[in-house]
């Protein structure tokens, strides 16, 4: 529960310093442990659950595959992330 809090502060904080392109050693791993628990969330959710994410931004009724695009951007995340760390 304790996530749910702090999740905004710390992506907005990964961001803000990824655009400044300052203390990436605090944005990059921010930025991976956010990605990789999002993953880990959507893929049981989508997968394992077989739980249907629906978009609230147009009122849930949409054929968008949310939980593959979900995925994606926090797989991209964690990429990010790591591409980071190693350069």
């Amino acid at each position: 529960m304790r996530y749910a809090y702090i999740y905004p502060f710390a992506e907005a904080l990964a961001g803000i310093l990824m655009i400044a392109g300052a203390l990436i050693w605090i944005a990059a791993p921010v930025a991976l442990v956010i990605g990789t628990i999002g993953a880990v969330s959507v893929f049981k959710a989508v997968y394992i659950d077989k739980r249907e994410l629906k978009c609230a931004c147009v009122g849930g009724d949409s054929n968008v595959p949310l939980g593959f695009i979900s995925l994606t951007e926090n797989l991209m995340m964690v990429a990010m992330a790591i591409w980071m760390v190693l350069k």
